[in-house]
């Protein structure tokens, strides 16, 4: 008897720990401290840098407005550029329901350019109330302050849209895990375009490749499987897997050469693309070709240089599996 008295104590200590740490990961994090008294001049040069980044390389766009899914690889759908309200279900894979959320002077202007720039590197918003990383603060604050600035410089520049997102739904225990996501940004310095290695590792990060094309669990990448693809994403007909963009000779790209790669996204670019209708029972990619096939050609002979750096991880992907 005495020793079940004894467990039942150290049981009890247990429980009263994990409630006190969870009230502590829920009220007292995330600790962002204030944003940083900032006021961004929107240079022609800046705002134009960041029209180009926001686009084509970090595509804010791509989750912040709208995708008219009817057609192959979603291309952007008219009227809503930043608008938000892209939605992320339990569907698709997500511990939740999210809403993207609309990035125009319509919701941002109450927003010091201080607070964007915390919640764009910090991932808080506002209130300070952590952002889910779908909100990839972890890569944007590796990115060059000056590229963050132009960025904010363009997204100043939007036109206002009235689209009132709905607040996002999180699911137990991401709900509690989330409040410790938030990290300080480590800022670097955008290497020379002649270091091509370098360079594309800093465009990679900037575009967030490996936060697809590797394996994920409640957000995170799992530690090992950079780039080897796997990434499922959920759709009504089956699922859609992201593809190994390693340098594996077999199951990755080892054996694309530059061309074959510039190929692969000169094929949407706008004046080649043409949008073609997904049938009902076909399954769609959630790549944003149409966006990345905006970036710059040496931007992609970097990206190819680096990528062919990086560890060959041998993971045969099957990408899209229909529903039996």
């Amino acid at each position: 008897m005495k020793a079940i008295k004894i467990i039942g104590v150290i049981l009890g200590i247990i429980c009263i720990l994990v409630l006190v740490a969870g009230i502590y990961v829920k009220t007292a994090l995330p600790n962002p401290g204030p944003p940083p008294e900032l006021t961004i001049e929107k240079t022609p040069q800046r705002v134009e840098r960041g029209k180009y980044l926001a686009n084509h390389v970090t595509v804010c766009m791509d989750c912040h407005s709208s995708r008219d899914w009817r057609y192959y690889s979603g291309p952007m759908a008219p009227g809503n550029q930043a608008g938000g309200g892209e939605k992320f279900s339990r569907e698709m894979g997500f511990p939740g329901i999210f809403f993207a959320p609309n990035i125009t002077p319509y919701r941002l202007k109450t927003w010091s350019d201080g607070e964007i720039f915390r919640a764009v590197t910090g991932g808080v918003n506002k209130d300070g109330k952590a952002l889910f990383p779908l909100m990839a603060s972890h890569r944007f604050g590796k990115m060059d302050r000056e590229d963050v600035y132009s960025i904010i410089a363009y997204i100043r520049t939007l036109d206002p849209i009235k689209n009132d997102v709905p607040e996002r739904e999180l699911d137990f225990p991401v709900n509690f895990i989330v409040n410790t996501m938030p990290q300080p940004p480590a800022f670097s310095t955008m290497p020379a375009e002649s270091d091509r290695v370098r360079y594309g590792a800093y465009l990679i990060n900037a575009a967030g490749c490996v936060d697809c094309h590797s394996q994920v669990e409640n957000g995170s990448v799992i530690k090992g499987t950079e780039f080897g693809g796997g990434m499922e994403f959920k759709q009504p007909g089956g699922t859609v897997r992201t593809a190994n963009i390693s340098p594996d000779r077999e199951t990755g790209i080892g054996k694309w050469s530059e061309a074959m790669f510039l190929s692969r996204f000169d094929t949407y670019s706008s004046d080649k693309f043409v949008k073609r209708e997904v049938a009902p029972d076909e399954l769609n990619t959630p790549m944003p070709w149409t966006m990345y096939a905006g970036m710059k050609k040496s931007d992609l002979q970097a990206i190819y240089a680096y990528l062919q750096s990086v560890k060959p991880i041998s993971n045969r992907v099957e990408r899209m599996e229909k529903t039996q």
